[in-house]
């Protein structure tokens, strides 16, 4: 394998174990024997476990938002493309290994003093806050800037609440719930 196919084979190797099991549960020789590497091989690409979590995270939000865009891009503009973000929620949820928020997950293990981390998660999330308002302005007629960005607040926190409940109840109600208040929030 070339260089650069070993670092995303560690990458996905680790986002797998992370995502499934937790970063704190899962460990830097588990890593090493799942990817099938060396423990060099891996301090060769990656100074220390907060790095890797680095990389998992900039991996699933980069594959996320790659989805999500090209999920709302296939539907018919207007309203619909904005709740579409729940359409969208619903199918993540009906994955196989749907274990809710990757971001949350983490940022739950992490010290609070641990800012590298808490920041690329924060930098994440307002990317998605960016990419909703977009949305909004692009898919709803007679919206200002202003309100654009309040309402994307609102639908932000409505699908991020929707995430974190329909993992824990193991259920889509809090996904079709929030979906409904968002629906009464754009009309």
């Amino acid at each position: 394998m070339k260089r650069s196919e070993i670092r995303q084979h560690i990458v996905e190797t680790a986002s797998e174990l992370f995502y499934a099991k937790g970063y704190n549960a899962t460990g830097i020789n588990e890593i090493i024997a799942e990817a099938g590497i060396a423990k060099a091989t891996l301090y060769h690409h990656f100074r220390s476990k907060d790095a890797i979590c680095i990389a998992y995270l900039k991996h699933k939000h980069h594959h996320f938002m790659h989805a999500l865009t090209d999920f709302i891009r296939a539907l018919p503009k207007g309203k619909g493309r904005i709740l579409g973000v729940f359409d969208f929620l619903s199918e993540f949820y009906r994955e196989p290994n749907f274990s809710g928020c990757w971001c949350i997950r983490t940022v739950a293990e992490i010290p609070a003093d641990e800012l590298q981390i808490r920041t690329e998660i924060q930098q994440q999330k307002k990317e998605l806050l960016t990419f909703l308002r977009e949305v909004i302005l692009d898919n709803h007629t007679d919206v200002s800037k202003r309100a654009a960005k309040e309402l994307a607040h609102s639908l932000y926190l409505l699908y991020e609440g929707a995430v974190s409940e329909s993992h824990l109840h193991q259920n889509d109600w809090p996904i079709k719930s929030a979906k409904n208040i968002g629906a009464q929030l754009i009309s």
